[in-house]
């Protein structure tokens, strides 16, 4: 089981992703913009972060930065909706490891388990 810190400002996104994996047995704590995010990270242990990068308050840019300028050197994956590679090139210039377009696809917890390995 792993723990996952999940950053989505959408409320019907963000429970449909949290209850696919919580089927899949991993623990899950929720953040709904970045400036959580990065408070909540900073102050517990995750296997992976799941960051939106369009929310209110601080986007998920600012916040992976954040993470990164502060030492942080967990798995944190942007979650974004645009399947632009211009996104995703900004998503892992901002210090992302990895990205997943939304709508989330079939193959989401296969892509999840593949990156906590």
């Amino acid at each position: 089981m792993s723990r996952i810190l999940l950053v989505e400002d959408d409320e019907f996104i963000r429970r449909m992703i949290e209850l696919r994996l919580l089927l899949r047995g991993h623990e899950i704590e929720l953040a709904d913009n970045g400036e959580i995010a990065v408070s909540k990270a900073l102050a517990n242990s995750y296997n992976l972060i799941l960051m939106d990068m369009h929310m209110p308050v601080m986007d998920g840019h600012r916040a992976t930065e954040a993470l990164r300028e502060r030492g942080y050197k967990g798995l944190i994956v942007a979650v974004t909706a645009s399947a632009m590679s211009a996104e995703s090139e900004k998503a892992m210039v901002s210090g992302c490891d990895d990205c997943i377009t939304k709508p989330i696809s079939a193959d989401f917890e296969e892509r999840i388990e593949a990156l906590l390995v």
